[in-house]
């Protein structure tokens, strides 16, 4: 099994999808690696040598992926939050920071529906 970056890629997969488990690489960056690594792409993850994951390793450690991309992801977010800004002041409120309506849809940001109670009707006498 191959461990990169601390996540044990899936052996069954081919190459390129295997290495989509790591946090911050997709398939276009995938592939960039394959290639500068000189590993086939559609080779399965089971089938690598241990010099191929250890020159896979060498170039995944030029990106920033898992922790330090999670920890820098994080901090931007955190300073757009102290800095006040209009997306800062939406992360801090939970809700939609691209200009997606809010009236309705939006519930991914916002969690489940919050009911609130009507206006009661006034009562004839």
């Amino acid at each position: 099994m191959a461990r990169i970056a601390g996540i044990d890629l899936p052996k069954n997969k081919r190459g390129f999808i295997g290495l989509t488990y790591i946090y911050g690489i997709g398939r276009t960056t995938a592939e960039k690696i394959l290639q500068e690594a000189n590993v086939e792409p559609t080779k399965k993850v089971s089938e690598w040598t241990d010099e191929e994951v250890a020159r896979l390793r060498q170039v995944i450690d030029n990106y920033k992926v898992e922790g330090a991309l999670r920890s820098e992801i994080q901090m931007n977010i955190k300073r757009l939050m102290d800095i006040g800004c209009y997306r800062g002041l939406r992360h801090r409120r939970g809700l939609p920071v691209r200009g997606q309506r809010t009236r309705t849809n939006a519930r991914t940001r916002k969690g489940r529906k919050k009911t609130v109670a009507g206006k009661k009707k006034a009562t004839k006498k």
